[in-house]
């Protein structure tokens, strides 16, 4: 049980690893960074297109991460 979660947990982090270094940057640069976080919050700018699709994934791969991380320090004990 345990060596099939580590597997899982391995490939997901890759998956993980993957989606996010295939997602485009927002803005570049310190102005952007302030400026782009409340705009993103405030919902002036939506995602479309594969930008979409793959958000959708990083937050899937993201909540599995963090279940099979639980799950296994879990089992560990």
């Amino acid at each position: 049980m345990h060596a099939l979660l580590i597997t899982l947990l391995v490939i997901v982090s890759i998956g993980l690893i993957v989606v996010v270094l295939l997602q485009s940057g927002k803005s570049a640069g310190l102005s952007g960074a302030i400026s782009g976080g409340a705009e993103q919050l405030f919902g002036k700018q939506k995602a479309r297109g594969l930008d979409a699709v793959l958000q959708k994934i990083t937050i899937v791969l993201a909540v599995l991460f963090f279940v099979l991380t639980i799950l296994i320090a879990y089992v560990g004990l």
